[in-house]
């Protein structure tokens, strides 16, 4: 039996500092209907990504803010339940990588939209190693931070998302990969699944410059910062000249009310020649085909690993979302909305 109502999740008021569950409201609505050229969608996963602290803030950027009193949005995955669109039928599945989200019914006209193989992987990989997380990662990685063989890669927030992946495309170069994670549970899940040469935790290893110079005594080459802060600060002092820093994410700031004072050893670029370049993924949407290609046969074969952490249920998306800010997920954060098959 179809339901008859609609629930999704709406920014209340812009957080000050580190978001709470007061910031978002929990909001019943009409199941909307297609139009012309339009298709319904029932949602199977949404997911929540640090990214998204930023768009809660009413300023300019390379995505537009969230609007207080509208509902929030994201990526999702699900079941097409009803087509007025020459382009998708009723039965299909399909993906947002970056809309549709923090719903439980979304009507779409086909933009930013793919349709995804249930039988190539789990729904929710959609979100994670094969959705924008993933092509982050593998754009992120080849294109700015171009690994050889041999060379040295640190990622912090290693049991992340994106940091996953990270490494296990950079462990398929052929290089030496150091990572940095909060928990012994997520270390041991990087040494077992994703084959990570050492692992840091950086919550209990005293000095984070000591363990990293341990970890990686030949220097690093290139780091993949997810974090900022003193991470960003060690990955200076142990870079390689011509060492290539792949700007990605900073969360250790997201949530400060002031700007936090630069890194104090920033001139380690200039002696070292190196290159720091900050992007984000819609950059190398070029880079689709190949992200699909070659992901899509290391899933198969069975050369991808990846872990995820589910909350059941759109009243618990905000939880999932304040979660990425303490740790509480392995991989990938999702939050699942439905059944896989409706």
């Amino acid at each position: 039996m179809r339901a008859t109502m609609n629930r999704e999740i709406h920014l209340r008021r812009r957080p000050v500092g580190t978001p709470v569950a007061a910031d978002f409201v929990l909001v019943e609505t009409s199941i909307p209907t297609p139009a012309a050229g339009q298709f319904l969608v029932r949602n199977v996963f949404m997911s929540v990504d640090p990214y998204m602290r930023g768009r809660m803030m009413d300023r300019e950027s390379y995505i537009p803010p969230f609007q207080v009193g509208q509902v929030m949005d994201g990526g999702s995955v699900g079941q097409v339940m009803q087509s007025e669109h020459p382009g998708f039928a009723a039965g299909d599945y399909v993906c947002g990588f970056a809309n549709g989200g923090w719903r439980e019914w979304w009507v779409s006209d086909g933009t930013m939209m793919q349709k995804v193989d249930p039988a190539l992987a789990p729904l929710q990989a959609y979100l994670g190693v094969l959705g924008m997380p993933g092509l982050t990662a593998y754009s992120g990685l080849l294109r700015v931070g171009r690994p050889q063989d041999g060379e040295t890669v640190f990622v912090s927030a290693a049991a992340g998302a994106v940091g996953a992946v990270v490494c296990q495309i950079a462990k398929a170069r052929g290089c030496r990969v150091v990572s940095s994670v909060g928990s012994d549970a997520k270390a041991a899940w990087l040494r077992r699944e994703a084959g990570v040469d050492a692992v840091v935790n950086y919550k209990t290893c005293g000095d984070l410059l000591t363990a990293v110079r341990d970890a990686a005594p030949h220097g690093i080459d290139v780091y993949f910062e997810n974090v900022g802060g003193e991470h960003l600060e060690v990955a200076l002092a142990l870079m390689n000249r011509f060492g290539r820093i792949v700007a990605c994410g900073m969360i250790s700031q997201y949530n400060a009310t002031e700007l936090p004072p630069g890194p104090r050893n920033i001139i380690q670029i200039i002696g070292k020649s190196l290159t720091m370049q900050g992007f984000i993924v819609s950059d190398y949407l070029d880079m689709v085909p190949d992200f699909f290609a070659d992901m899509g046969q290391w899933v198969r074969d069975g050369k991808m690993k990846w872990e995820e952490t589910i909350v059941e249920g759109i009243a618990n998306a905000p939880d999932a979302f304040l979660g990425l800010f303490t740790g509480t997920n392995v991989g990938k954060m999702l939050v699942r909305l439905g059944p896989d098959r409706v």
